[in-house]
Parts: structure tokens; C-alpha cells; sequence
């Protein structure tokens, strides 16, 4: 099977919650024929966008999960992923990132850069992907794409490049001027889906030849060829698209485009985009660790004759059992091809292999390098790689980001633990950031999660696919203990019974850690702790961190260093050293002044001008500290750190304070130290919760 993969896109559609990327996305699959009538996200048929196949993402009218597509446009193949917006879901354009070559911002021309763009802008940074923006909703009362090109240089440090001018904005929008051809683009029929090229409109002239000159200037720093064919008078609209193209892929250039998805406006003009701009599989550098040889960094060709190499990067339960969503980087996959999960060594079978289109499938024989297919019926994790017998990769991980929120559940009856234990294996599986446990003391089941949403779309999910009603608990906060000071211990372990005892003596001290949550430092000299015994001194201290002294939380930022101890020659043992460590740190511990510390939240919140001074003064309230403020008109945008344990229920607040005109974004930002009083509330509570 040798396909071209210069026409293969692998794409991402990101940005803020309510931005249009559903929309988009079922516009793209109408004009590339997957699909022949448009349903809206919130639209009054009930049948809801395409990609939202989620009942409770029809409801709620938001992406939960994130959905894969592929079309054809002109010549080009696309698989795209749809993502969340809602930053309780951020795993989900986290993976979605890891695994594209290139990515569509999408902006709203009113709202601008919002708090989520930035986090999507900062998630394609991390993996390096090149995008292109799209301003979408220049249909609505206050678009301001020029503003909103700005705001992308300004906060986002983006080489923003408009690529087109908007023809009429507001409830006058009619078409857009292509920078690169110097031609007016008319959009026309029912669906926006005849194309009418024409002359620029006399009143848009000056502009349209202002913004070619810059974009000459910005693309020819990347194109020796371009820079000679300006000097020359004689640059081609083939020799922009190129440098340009060099400009994205070297991420030096962000081209901006301008459009509607909702009234059929600028898509058709972004799919050439995509083909024109944005890297085929071959164009992205993709490397892979060599577990045979020191994991060693290798180079994945693309090549569909080398060795298999594919990452599994999401999973689903489906009506079949677990699909797993795959990227292939190099080699083919066919269908009866045994391949290996490199994590765990299991060769499985390659059942059934198909190309997804939403929550519906399509069989395939083989899937090539740059593809994105699923399989079933296979066991794996979120992130395992598999490969063919003759070579042992594994692909670089994604970040994950750490749970800030936890509940506790109780099943309502027999029935219910049943299905709760299942729901819960299949939701920690799939989802990363979703994690659970059984607290030791109360024996309560216990679910982490990124956010309230995130938490409740979970117990929502549980109910409905698994039948399994459950009681909810307070939300928790996930606190951190740390240290303040040095403080030095030395600790004996004795212990005598019938036959050999146990002894182990460690001794030195603890310190405050800057950066990182632990490190061991072995300054032992002259051999007054054996060698082999000093891995059960770190397991020991490593095994003390579980749980601080002041309110059972995990402790960070701690370097223990040890520097002298005894041992005796039938007495000591492992165990002992380890219990001699777990004495050696709560000794430690209560003298190096311990403080708690609480997850800090980015908290933004936008709405109309006259309720700034009272959503202001509710975030003073809950101990929130404003970072600045930006007015758009009659419009207001408050940035503030505000404590997770202020925060919930704060969308009922917010709502009863603004008349319903408000809404905020709230991220996980840092751990910073409680106020005293409120520190020692806190110890209060659950000392009292522990009696």
C-alpha cells in the first residue's frame, strides 16, 4: 500500500469552550461530502452536530470527549480530532496534540484570546505542533477580527499573519479578500457552498494592499527565492504559499483567517489552508526510545515498509468492547497482523481495524504510517506503544497534569458496588487524569479529577451506561504539606523478639527542596550504614511522604539527606533501616516547621462592565487576588488566583450576581501556603474527622 503522505493532514480543532469548533467541524464534513445535511450543536431538531455523539454532550451542548474524522478535500486525506474546550478535559486536547501534526486555533472575533485559547496555545507549544487561527463568528454584534489578530501577537507572543480581510462584518458579512491572490471570495447558495471569486471592492483596496506588503515582508525572512522575486517586482502567489508554509512549519508564522462556520462563511477557504500550510506526517520529526539499547533516542521514518511503530492514544468502551484509537508512525498494520504492547511484552491480534467517523466506523483491511485508525478487543493503557517483533520502541509520553479535586462516592446498594467497580476500571483506564482510591480509615471510595464538571460528567456516566446510583460527599480539596526549615534527626530502630531482632540506626537532616517533590542525598562515609542497605533508608522515607503529620496530606519538596547511622551484623535487616527511616523522618518532620499548602486556581471571568465592581469583590471575598482586568467595549475580562476551596459552587454565585450575563474559567495555576487561621481550621477538621 504506498500512499503520497504529502496529501495526508493529521489535525487538531482547539480552542476556548463556545469558540465554534463543532460547528467548524460539521461544516468541514459537509463541504468534503461525509456527511449531507448540517445539524447544529444546540440545534432545535434534537439530532445535534455530528461529533458530539455523547448524549449528555447533546444535552449540555459542550465536547466532552474528543471525536475522530477523516474527509478528503481536493485530493487531500484529513483526519481531524474535535476537542473540549472546557479545561476539566484537558487531557483530552492533551492527547489529541500528541499524536497531530498540525492544529486550527479557533477564535471567537468577539471574545478574542480568552483564558482556555491560552492554554490550548500553550498545550501546541509543549509538542511543538504548528497551527494556523481561525477568527470565527464574524457574523455576530462586536466582531473585531483585527482586534483579536492583535491580541493573538500581544498575548500569546504569536507571529499573527492575516492571510485574509473580512468583506463586511456583523449581519453584513459576505465574503473575505485572499491576501495571496489579491481576489474578493464570495461564499453563495443555500449552504455557502458555490464560490465566487471577483474583483476587491473599491473601498477595501488600500487595506487589502497593506496587509499583501506585510505579509510579503513576514514570509520572505523564510524564502531566499521569495526575497529575490520581491526585489526582482515578480513574487507569484505559488511563491507566498510556499515560504509561508516554511514560515508555519518552523513555527515563525501563525496565519490568521477569518470566517463564519455558522453561516457558512471562510470553511472551504480553511480547508485549502490546512492543505496549502499546515505539515504532512513527513514534515514532523517524531522520535521514539529504543528499549533494547538504553533507550536511546531513534528517529521514526514514516516509511510504510520499515517496522510497525503505532501509539495507542485514547480508548473508548464501545458496543464491542475497548476500541483504541492508534497514530501509526511508521510501518502498516494489517488486519490478522500480530503486534506487541512494548509496556507489557503481550503479543495481541489485530481483529477488526477501522477508520472512525465519530461514534460510527468503517471496516479497513490496513492502515499505513500517518494514519489514525482504531482497533478492537485489544487490552492496553492510554498512551502504550505497539510494535512488530523486530524492533522494541517506546514513543515519548504525554504530559499528564495532577488532580486537584476529589470526591467521595458510595454505592446506594449491592447492585450498584458491582457496576460502580466497573465504571470506575473503565473511566481510570481511559482517562488519565481521572484517578480513585479507597481511603484507608474511612474506608469511603474516593474519585480525583481536574474539576467539578469533570467530576459530575463521571457520576453522570455512571448512572447512565452503568446503572450504578451512587451518593456523593463534599468535594475535597487535594492539600500539599511541605517544609520551612532544616532540621536534623537521628533515629534508632530496636526491636528485640525470641531469635534475631531488628536494628537500624539514621541519622542527618531534612531541608526545604525548591524545585522538584523529593530528593535522597547519601552522604554516608566509612560504611556506618552497609551499602545494601541504604535503597531501604529512601523506600523508607519515600513510603513517610504519604502522609504528612498536620493533615494527612502528601508532602513535597523535601530533601533528606543522611550522614551517619549504625548498623549491627545478625540485627539489620531491609525492614528494619526502612522502619528506621519512617522514625527518623516523623522526627524530623514536626521540627522542620511543616506548613499546608492549597492548590491555587487561574480563575477568569467574563462579563458585562457594570457587574465588574460586584464579581470583583466576590472573588476578594474567597481570598481570590485580581491580576488585572481588560475592558472590550462594554465588556470586562478579570483575571484572579483564587484558592480551589473558595470555589465551589461559585457558578450559582456568579450567575445570581450578574443576572445569568457572566461565566468564568477556572485552571489549576500552583500550590501556595494556607493562611494561618485557615491552616489551623483545617487541622481541626480533620483531626475531628479522624476521632
Amino acid at each position: 500500500m504506498s500512499r503520497d503522505l504529502s496529501k495526508v493532514r493529521n489535525i487538531g480543532i482547539s480552542a476556548h469552550i463556545d469558540s465554534g469548533k463543532t460547528t467548524l467541524t460539521e461544516r468541514i464534513l459537509f463541504y468534503t461530502d461525509r456527511i449531507h445535511a448540517i445539524h447544529e450543536v444546540r440545534g432545535k431538531d434534537g439530532v445535534g452536530a455530528k461529533m458530539d455523539s455523547m448524549e449528555l454532550e447533546k444535552e449540555r451542548g459542550i465536547t466532552i470527549a474528543s471525536a475522530a474524522t477523516n474527509c478528503t478535500w481536493k485530493d487531500l486525506d484529513i483526519n481531524i480530532i474535535d476537542t473540549p474546550g472546557h479545561v476539566d478535559f484537558t487531557i483530552e486536547v492533551e492527547r489529541a496534540l500528541r499524536v497531530l501534526d498540525g492544529a486550527v486555533l479557533i477564535l471567537c472575533s468577539v471574545g478574542g484570546v480568552q483564558s482556555q485559547s491560552i492554554t490550548v496555545n500553550r498545550q501546541m507549544t509543549r509538542y511543538k505542533v504548528p497551527r494556523i487561527a481561525f477568527i470565527n463568528k464574524c457574523d455576530r454584534t462586536g466582531a473585531n477580527p483585527a482586534r483579536v489578530t492583535q491580541q493573538l501577537r500581544e498575548k500569546l507572543d504569536l507571529n499573527a499573519l492575516p492571510m485574509q480581510l473580512p468583506i463586511g462584518l456583523e449581519g453584513d458579512m459576505k465574503g473575505v479578500i485572499d491576501i495571496v491572490t489579491m481576489k474578493a471570495v464570495y461564499y453563495e447558495g443555500e449552504f455557502g457552498e458555490k464560490i465566487r471569486e471577483d474583483e476587491i471592492p473599491a473601498e477595501l483596496r488600500d487595506e487589502a494592499e497593506e496587509l499583501y506588503e506585510q505579509l510579503l515582508d513576514a514570509a520572505s525572512m523564510f524564502s531566499e527565492e521569495l526575497m529575490e522575486a520581491i526585489l526582482e517586482g515578480t513574487p507569484t502567489p505559488e511563491m507566498i504559499i510556499e515560504a509561508v508554509r516554511l514560515g508555519t512549519l518552523e513555527l515563525g508564522i501563525t496565519p490568521v483567517f477569518v470566517g463564519s462556520a455558522y453561516k457558512n462563511k471562510g470553511v472551504q477557504s480553511l480547508l485549502d489552508a490546512v492543505m496549502y500550510y499546515l505539515p504532512c506526517p513527513t514534515d514532523i520529526e517524531n522520535i521514539a526510545l529504543d528499549l533494547d539499547h538504553d533507550e536511546v533516542e531513534v528517529k521514526v521514518t514514516n516509511n510504510p515498509n520499515d517496522p510497525m511503530v503505532a501509539l495507542a492514544f485514547k480508548l473508548e468502551e464501545g458496543r464491542y468492547g475497548q476500541l483504541t484509537y492508534l497514530r501509526t508512525y511508521q510501518g502498516t498494520i494489517k488486519k490478522g497482523d500480530s503486534i506487541i504492547n512494548t509496556r507489557t511484552g503481550k503479543k495481541v491480534k489485530v481483529g477488526r481495524l477501522v477508520r472512525m467517523h465519530s461514534d460510527e466506523m468503517e471496516e479497513i483491511q490496513e492502515s499505513g504510517a500517518g494514519d489514525i485508525v482504531a482497533l478492537f478487543g485489544i487490552d492496553c493503557a492510554s498512551g502504550d506503544t505497539f510494535c512488530d517483533d523486530s524492533v522494541n520502541y517506546s514513543m515519548s509520553s504525554m504530559y499528564i497534569p495532577e488532580p486537584v479535586i476529589s470526591l467521595a462516592i458510595k454505592p446506594v446498594d449491592n447492585k450498584a458496588q458491582g457496576n460502580m467497580s466497573k465504571a470506575l476500571n473503565r473511566f481510570t483506564k481511559e482517562d488519565p487524569t481521572f484517578k480513585t482510591f479507597v481511603d484507608d480509615e474511612s474506608n469511603e471510595t474516593i474519585i480525583s479529577g481536574m474539576g467539578e464538571l469533570h467530576l459530575e460528567v463521571y457520576i453522570e456516566r455512571m448512572k447512565r451506561e452503568y446503572n450504578a446510583e451512587v451518593q456523593v460527599g463534599a468535594p475535597q480539596v487535594s492539600y500539599r504539606e511541605t517544609i520551612s526549615q532544616r532540621a536534623d534527626f537521628d533515629y534508632t530502630h530496636k526491636k528485640q523478639t525470641g531469635g534475631s531482632g531488628q536494628f537500624g540506626r539514621v541519622a542527618g537532616y531534612l531541608e526545604p527542596l525548591e524545585e522538584g517533590d523529593y530528593e535522597f542525598v547519601d552522604n554516608i562515609v566509612g560504611g556506618s550504614i552497609p551499602r545494601e542497605f541504604i535503597s531501604a533508608c529512601d523506600k523508607g522515607f519515600q513510603k513517610s511522604l504519604k502522609k504528612g503529620a498536620l493533615a494527612e496530606a502528601p508532602v513535597t519538596g523535601v530533601r533528606v539527606v543522611i550522614n551517619d547511622g549504625n548498623s549491627h551484623s545478625v540485627d539489620s535487616s531491609d525492614v528494619a533501616f526502612q522502619l528506621a527511616a519512617v522514625g527518623a523522618f516523623k522526627q524530623g518532620y514536626m521540627k522542620a516547621k511543616p506548613i499546608l499548602m492549597e492548590p491555587i486556581m487561574k480563575v477568569s471571568v467574563e462579563g458585562p462592565t457594570e457587574f465588574q465592581g460586584s464579581v470583583m469583590g466576590s472573588l476578594n471575598q474567597r481570598r481570590g487576588m485580581v491580576l488585572g482586568t481588560s475592558e472590550e467595549g462594554n465588556y470586562t475580562v478579570i483575571d484572579a488566583e483564587v484558592p480551589l476551596s473558595e470555589m465551589f459552587g461559585y457558578s450559582t454565585i456568579l450567575r445570581s450576581l450578574t443576572q445569568g450575563k457572566a461565566e468564568f474559567t477556572m485552571e489549576f495555576s500552583t500550590f501556595r501556603q494556607v493562611p494561618k487561621n485557615v491552616a489551623e481550621e483545617i487541622v481541626k477538621e480533620r483531626l475531628k474527622e479522624k476521632k
